[in-house]
């Protein structure tokens, strides 16, 4: 009995090891599984898109809300600052906590430095935290990618920051589910020039193309910061199917 015991023990432990299971140990072929199931968190997510274009920063997302939830308050959009917001793609509660971190970081450079904070170091300190995250034991990587775009000094400015520490900055990019197909599609129709409406179109053009509803406005959620101003602001309802009856006039794909 003792023998059999031990032996449990120690199929136990083997199975502990296991490279999936240590947020610490690299698999053979030099793979953080822990962090690739995070990331994996992201695809699972509803769709996100942010765009760049001459006039500011378009970030758009699609919510799905339940039939008697009450949705005035956007869940994956988020205002960091005046003149920089955030879409959420994945584990929603994660982006919070990012979110409320970045809010003070960026509170703090402005009284430390008197001036705005540009959108790339923010992107830096968020994916830096996030770069922890895959280094030490006890903790699990951050389940949510994130897409910064904000105005700083006229200039817009778009990052993207994922669970294993990444920040990369893009022209137009799309997070979470069916996100492959709809940086496919960002990549054929973007353009250097495009206005603010017409970047807008793109973004409700691209959450059509992911989402299962085809119809309606309802779920999606959108934010705007101007060059002109440098201000956040969120897009209303009205302005949102002006958008999107554009958009299934443009790119009648999204009706299929």
């Amino acid at each position: 009995d003792k023998g059999m015991w031990l032996e449990f023990r120690r199929v136990l432990f083997r199975s502990q090891q296991g490279y999936d299971r240590a947020i610490t140990v690299f698999s053979p072929d030099g793979r953080l599984y822990q962090v690739e199931y995070a990331i994996e968190t992201v695809r699972r997510g509803t769709i996100a898109v942010g765009v760049k274009c001459k006039d500011g920063i378009v970030i758009a997302v699609e919510e799905k809300p339940r039939k008697l939830q009450i949705s005035e308050t956007a869940q994956k959009i988020f205002q960091i600052d005046d003149h920089v917001g955030v879409a959420a793609a994945g584990y929603i509660p994660d982006a919070r906590s990012q979110v409320d971190n970045a809010r003070f970081f960026s509170q703090s450079n402005k009284m430390i430095y008197d001036e705005s904070v540009e959108v790339e170091t923010i992107a830096k300190h968020l994916a830096d935290q996030c770069q922890q995250y895959t280094q030490y034991a006890g903790v699990r990587p951050y389940g949510v990618a994130l897409i910064l775009g904000g105005v700083v000094n006229n200039q817009p400015q778009l990052y993207l920051t994922d669970p294993s520490g990444t920040y990369i900055s893009y022209d137009a990019i799309a997070i979470g589910s069916g996100s492959d197909s709809v940086t496919d599609f960002l990549e054929k129709t973007y353009k250097d020039e495009l206005t603010l409406d017409e970047a807008s179109t793109l973004a409700a053009a691209g959450i059509y193309l992911s989402s299962e509803d085809k119809e309606g406005t309802g779920h999606i959620r959108m934010a705007h910061i101007k060059t002109e101003s440098g201000l956040y602001e969120l897009v209303s309802d009205e302005q949102i199917v002006s958008y999107a009856n554009t958009a299934k006039e443009k790119y009648p794909h999204d009706k299929n």
